[in-house]
């Protein structure tokens, strides 16, 4: 990986979802933007906020996909992130970096 971008798995598939109530959602309805989680697999060196493992927030539709092995990866720059979940993360901090 090169500069600030992180390689991510996408965590769920774009098939149909369940919501919290159990009703199925299908692939094919209209939701308005949503954001997408995705678990980092891959960081470049200029990376200072997320570590592999750690789960990501991004816009599906700013993204980049590449095949590896066989298998679907989506390229993001660190600034593409909007989010990060991970057990270091302080609760009480902003998140924000200058």
């Amino acid at each position: 990986m090169l500069h600030d971008r992180v390689l991510v798995r996408q965590d769920g598939g774009e098939g149909e979802r369940r919501s919290s109530a159990g009703i199925v959602i299908p692939a094919t309805a209209s939701v308005g933007r949503r954001l997408s989680w995705a678990t980092a697999v891959g960081i470049g060196p200029n990376v200072r906020s997320i570590v592999v493992g750690d789960r990501v927030l991004f816009d599906p539709d700013d993204r980049s996909e590449v095949e590896l092995h066989g298998r679907e990866y989506v390229l993001l720059r660190e600034r593409d992130v909007h989010a990060v979940a991970a057990s270091r993360v302080e609760s009480d901090g902003t998140g924000l970096y200058l």
